[in-house]
C-alpha cells in the first residue's frame, strides 16, 4: 500500500512553501514519526515526518522546489517494510542498533506523525536533554563535542567534523548555523589564486527575503511615510540600570537592557496618540485598544518581528525576558507562527549594529515604527554648561493619511520625555 507525503496547512498565511532539504533518499527505510524532509516558508521552516512506516519509494519533489499545502512531497510504501535484522545493520535516525532483535528507540517526544509542531520547530537546537548517538569511533568515556543534535546529524550527513566548526552557540556550543557556515568554507589545502578572478554568483533568495521584498515595497507603494528624529539623552536609564542591574542578575539571572525602556516608553506615549496605534482598514481608521509590540530581531534569512502581546500589562523584567526570548529564538529558528502574527505597533533598533541614524519602513498594516540608533558620547548644553552625555537619535516613521505631523513629533517628544525621566515608567501599567 502506497501512502502520499503532502505538504501540511501550517496556518491560514502560509500559502507557499519551498523543499528545503530531504533527509531521506528515495530507496530508504523509514519509521513512523521520522523527519523525511524539511520545508521553508515565509515565516518558519518546518519538518515534515512519516506517519507509516516503510519505504521511500519516489520523491516528488526535490529540493528547491516550491509547493503548497495539499502538494505530494513523496511516496511511502508500507508493504516494503525492511526486516529486523536488516534494519539492525543499519544505522538508525534515533540510535545504533548492534544487537539483532534488539528494539528500537521511541523518537523524542517532540516529534508526532505527520509534521512536527511549527512552535517546536528546531526543538533540537535548543539543547535541551536529548542526546546524540555516540559516534563509532569515539570510546563511551570520551567527551563528545559541545554541538546540538542537529548540528551533529547535519555535520554527519554532509561529511564535516563537528570538532572543528567553531560554536557560535551558548557557552560556545556548535549550532545548525555554525555547520552549514563550514560547508561553504574553502578547505584548508586550498592555495590562493595567483590574480583575483572576476566571477558572479546567482544565489535563489529564500522565501521569507522575497517576502521581506515584496512587504517593503508594498509599503513605500501604499503608505504616505513620513518620518521625524528626535535625540534622547540615556544618562538617567544609564544610572538606573546601574543601579538595579545587579539585582535584576541575581534575581532573574539576565540584565535590564535599553529596549525594554524604549518599549515601555512606547506604550505609554501610544495611550496618549491612539492614531499610531491604529491601522487604515479601507476608509475607515482602526484604533487598538491593546498594545501587541513588535521587535524587529535579525534573523540568518532576514529580520523577523515577533510580537510581545500585551506590553502594557508587563513588567521591565517581563519585557526584557521576551525581548530575550525572542533574540535567542530567531537565531536558533524556533520561531512560532504565532509569534510572528500581529501586532500594532513596531520597534526596531539598529543601533545593535552601529547605525547612528536611518528612517525606518513601516510593518504593514501598522501606521508607526520607532527607530532605536547607536548610544554616543556627546557635547551637550546642560544648565548654560556643555557636557558629554550618552545620547541616541531617534526616529518614528508614521503613515501621513491617518497621522498629522504634530501628533507625532509629540508622541516622539513624549517617549522622550519619559526615557530621560525612567523612574516615571514606573507609574505607567
Amino acid at each position: 500500500m502506497a501512502t502520499n507525503i503532502v505538504v501540511p496547512t501550517v496556518g491560514e498565511s502560509v500559502l507557499e512553501a519551498r523543499v528545503l532539504h530531504w533527509r531521506k533518499h528515495e530507496g530508504e527505510s523509514v519509521g513512523v514519526g521520522e523527519v523525511l524532509v524539511e520545508l521553508e516558508t515565509e515565516k518558519v521552516n518546518f519538518e515534515v515526518a512519516a506517519d507509516v512506516a516503510g519505504r521511500l519509494t519516489h520523491i516528488a519533489q526535490p529540493d528547491g522546489a516550491d509547493v503548497r499545502p495539499g502538494d505530494v512531497l513523496g511516496v511511502v510504501d508500507e508493504t516494503a517494510v525492511v526486516e529486523p535484522d536488516a534494519a539492525a545493520a543499519a544505522q538508525g535516525r534515533w540510535g545504533e542498533i548492534s544487537t539483532p532483535g534488539a528494539a528500537v528507540p521511541a523518537p523524542p517526544p517532540d516529534v508526532v506523525a505527520g509534521i512536527v509542531d511549527p512552535e517546536h520547530v528546531r526543538h533540537e537546537d535548543v539543547g535541551g536533554p536529548t542526546a546524540a548517538p555516540t559516534p563509532p569511533d569515539q570510546s563511551p568515556t570520551a567527551r563528545p563535542s559541545a554541538a546540538t543534535p542537529l548540528a551533529r546529524r547535519l555535520a554527519t550527513e554532509h561529511g564535516v567534523d563537528v570538532s572543528a566548526v567553531p560554536g557560535t552557540g551558548a557557552g560556545g556550543r556548535v549550532t545548525r548555523h555554525d555547520v552549514e557556515g563550514a560547508l561553504h568554507q574553502p578547505p584548508p589545502s586550498a592555495a590562493p589564486a595567483l590574480a583575483p578572478a572576476r566571477s558572479e554568483e546567482h544565489v535563489r533568495l529564500s522565501l521569507r527575503r522575497l517576502t521581506i521584498a515584496r512587504r517593503l515595497v508594498e509599503a513605500l507603494r501604499n503608505a504616505a511615510m513620513l518620518t521625524t528624529f528626535n535625540e534622547v539623552d540615556l544618562g538617567a536609564v544609564a544610572d538606573l540600570r546601574r543601579r538595579q542591574n545587579p539585582l535584576v542578575q541575581e534575581r532573574y539571572g539576565f540584565r535590564l537592557g535599553i529596549a525594554a525602556f524604549f518599549v515601555r516608553a512606547a506604550v505609554a506615549a501610544l495611550r496618549e496618540f491612539p492614531y499610531l496605534n491604529a491601522e487604515m482598514r479601507g476608509d475607515e481608521a482602526v484604533l487598538k485598544r491593546y498594545f501587541d509590540i513588535g521587535i524587529a530581531v535579525a534573523a540568518k534569512d532576514g529580520l523577523v518581528v515577533p510580537v510581545l502581546r500585551d506590553a502594557d500589562r508587563r513588567t521591565l523584567v517581563e519585557i526584557e525576558r521576551g525581548i530575550r526570548d525572542f533574540a535567542q529564538r530567531a537565531e536558533q529558528g524556533t520561531l512560532s507562527l504565532e509569534d510572528l502574527r500581529g501586532g500594532t505597533f513596531t520597534i526596531t533598533n539598529g543601533g545593535v549594529f552601529g547605525s547612528l541614524l536611518s528612517t525606518p519602513i513601516l510593518n504593514p498594516p501598522q501606521v508607526g515604527i520607532l527607530g532605536l540608533h547607536r548610544i554616543a558620547d556627546r557635547p551637550v548644553a546642560r544648565g548654560g554648561q556643555v557636557v558629554i552625555r550618552p545620547m541616541m537619535y531617534v526616529a518614528l516613521t508614521y503613515d501621513h493619511r491617518i497621522v498629522d505631523g504634530r501628533e507625532a513629533v509629540q508622541f516622539l517628544g513624549r517617549v522622550k520625555a519619559l526615557i530621560e525621566d525612567p523612574e516615571s515608567l514606573l507609574l505607567e501599567g
